[in-house]
């Protein structure tokens, strides 16, 4: 029986060999998510929604630590309010789902068309419009954690890619552009140490081009990831909005001046998607390997049993799961497994360490510690099993990070010429290139190579160059890459 349950639980296909199939599969089998009854929608698992409960309260301690306080707004929102900011609504319009009115009518008593919110900064302004009155009110720092529905996807990827997907949307206003500035820069930052300290994920931070900024923003900054098969992906964004969402919904304030103004506004937001960013950076052929930080639980511990030794070990490893309380460790005491299929099933879940109880492990007052990402054995005494614990999880976020960024930093590639960009895209790399940013070339390029800008890099500074695809000078440098 377990032999038949094996066949189903294990990954079939090679990382390395058929990413996508991989991918699929170390989600479905890690109990992460579900495909839902409905084209475009999944079902976030207990597994998985652990992962984002761990994000979660890790944000939200942080954001809290700046002065954001978390509100909730309607998931509906009215027409006319998409239509009040135009750049805005033409860039969402082909993803609004619609809600149709029935039975009310058509005369002036009639309810306006609402759509479902696919991001929330109209909702939202025009609640802002009736609490802010002076400068007194400012900065308004407020943040959501909630769904939102997008209607265009046509291929569904699990946490990368679905109609509905859960996420924080922070609304801020100002009232200076200094003030706003440095707090789109603040969240990025916090983005760039959620991502890379707690999640052992690489990224650049940068900002967008005109062409890529959030539709309504006056810029756009972001981090950025590079997946295993040469896609980027992006992990979080930051918007300085401008004054335009203000002017458009309203938003005046009493400067201290005594004059009436309008306010600077920021937004910014991480979604779902860094599950995903997970399960493809860290995973290997064996399944999820979860960052340790992000895990539940940090270990579990697996009985292993000879003869007449059940009873004895079993309380052993009870007593060690009492002593290592702090990692939320368990035991896996199912007496219908054998001891290989349990490392398998931990292994495939991502469990960052296995630790093993056997008789010989009693006599020697000692356990052996197993680490997911490399397998490494280590033979631990008992009296130094809390502290050497911590040692471990340390080194083992320390190391996955540092492969990571290893495999980051070597696929990133200068092009000074159109051939070399689409030789450098076609091998799926990083392409840092000189640009002039006119969106009629960074459409081309996307028509030919599939490729977008990712972002203008904000620790690489301006220079003068040649644009590889125009020939016109260009003061930036910015990376392209195929992206999720």
């Amino acid at each position: 029986m377990a032999g038949e349950k094996e066949n189903v639980l294990g990954i079939t296909v090679k990382k390395s060999e058929d990413f996508s199939e991989w991918y699929n599969q170390a989600v479905l089998r890690a109990e992460l998510a579900d495909y839902a009854p409905i084209r475009g929608f999944m079902v976030i698992r207990p597994n998985g929604y652990a992962i984002w409960e761990k994000i979660q309260l890790y944000f939200d301690k942080v954001i809290k630590g700046i002065g954001v306080r978390n509100a909730y707004f309607p998931l509906l929102i009215p027409k006319s309010f998409f239509e009040k900011e135009a750049e805005h609504a033409e860039g969402f319009a082909p993803e609004l789902a619609w809600i149709e009115s029935k039975g009310q009518g058509n005369g002036p008593e009639a309810e306006e068309r609402v759509a479902i919110r696919p991001t929330s900064e109209t909702i939202i302004y025009d609640s802002y419009s009736k609490w802010i009155r002076s400068w007194r009110d400012l900065p308004l720092r407020m943040n959501q954690w909630c769904n939102v529905l997008r209607w265009e996807v046509k291929q569904t990827k699990l946490f990368l890619r679905t109609r509905e997907f859960l996420w924080q949307e922070g609304h801020c206003v100002y009232a200076a552009k200094e003030e706003c500035d440095r707090e789109v820069r603040l969240i990025l930052d916090e983005y760039r140490k959620l991502a890379e300290d707690v999640l052992a994920i690489p990224v650049i931070a940068g900002v967008k081009t005109d062409s890529e900024k959030f539709a309504g923003a006056l810029y756009t900054t972001t981090i950025e990831a590079l997946m295993p098969d040469g896609r980027a992906l992006q992990m979080g964004t930051s918007h300085n909005l401008g004054q335009g969402f203000a002017k458009s919904f309203g938003l005046k304030f009493l400067g201290e001046n005594g004059k009436e103004q309008l306010p600077w506004q920021s937004s910014w937001g991480f979604s779902t998607r860094l599950i995903g960013a997970v399960v493809m950076v860290h995973g290997d052929d064996k399944g999820l390997v979860l960052p340790p930080r992000i895990a539940s639980h940090k270990a579990v511990i697996v009985p292993i049993v000879f003869g007449d030794s059940k009873e004895v070990v079993l309380a052993k490893a009870k007593q060690v799961a009492n002593e290592l309380e702090q990692f939320n460790v368990f035991v896996d005491g199912r007496d219908n497994y054998s001891a290989g299929w349990k490392f398998n099933e931990w292994e495939l879940k991502g469990i960052p360490l296995r630790i093993e109880v056997g008789p010989k492990d009693i006599g020697k007052k000692q356990v052996v510690v197993v680490r997911r990402d490399t397998g490494k054995k280590e033979f631990v005494p008992e009296k130094e099993l809390k502290r050497r614990m911590g040692e471990i999880l340390d080194e083992m976020h320390k190391d996955m990070f540092a492969k990571a960024k290893k495999f980051l930093d070597s696929n990133i590639v200068e092009a000074a010429d159109y051939p070399s960009f689409k030789k450098a895209i076609e091998e799926r790399k990083l392409v840092s290139c000189w640009f002039c940013c006119e969106a009629e070339a960074e459409g081309k390029i996307k028509e030919e190579t599939g490729a977008t800008s990712r972002c203008i890099p904000l620790d690489w500074k301006e220079g003068n160059g040649k644009c590889f695809f125009t020939g016109k000078p260009a003061t930036k440098k910015v990376l392209f890459a195929r992206a999720y």
